[in-house]
């Protein structure tokens, strides 16, 4: 199953984090399918690549609670639904 989720990367205390499709069982910082997005949540800054993450939706990606959350404030859910 291919899951959206959050890998992490930055120095201690100031991490950053990139939103990647990947494998399921494959561990968190491991080598992804494909890189998505960009999230900093000291700065609360995003970056979205929407038509890749709204193409990975449509295939049966499953996001993590985290990046549900991240992309339900983007609202990239209603252009999967359209």
């Amino acid at each position: 199953m291919i899951k959206l989720r959050l890998k992490r990367f930055g120095k201690k205390r100031a991490a950053c984090y990139r939103i990647v499709a990947i494998n399921s069982r494959d561990r968190r910082d491991g080598r992804p399918l494909e890189e998505l997005g960009f999230y900093d949540p000291i700065k609360d800054e995003t970056r979205l690549k929407v038509d890749a993450i709204v193409k990975r939706l449509k295939d049966g990606a499953q996001p993590s609670d985290t990046v549900r959350r991240i992309l339900e404030k983007a609202n990239v859910f209603e252009q999967v639904k359209a």
